[in-house]
């Protein structure tokens, strides 16, 4: 999981950014399974991605757009229904 707060006033421009920068860098990548972004309170865009084998990162979107620096998460499933 990739997670982004946008800069006063620019979460449209972060939204934007991820959407033509971030993900066509993923899209096509071999494991990449599924790829969703998400919007949240504060401004914030999300990028959840599932990989099988080791993933890609993301790349930073230019530091203007960001209120402080991105945070990377890494999970394992456990448990799918």
């Amino acid at each position: 999981m990739w997670e982004a707060r946008a800069a006063d006033g620019r979460a449209g421009e972060l939204r934007e950014w991820v959407q033509g920068e971030a993900v066509p860098a993923l899209r096509g990548s071999a494991g990449l399974e599924r790829l969703e972004v998400f919007t949240a309170p504060g401004d914030r865009v999300l990028l959840i991605t599932w990989w099988t084998g080791e993933p890609l990162p993301v790349p930073d979107p230019p530091g203007g757009l960001l209120a402080r620096p991105v945070h990377r998460w890494s999970f394992t499933s456990e448990h799918v229904e």
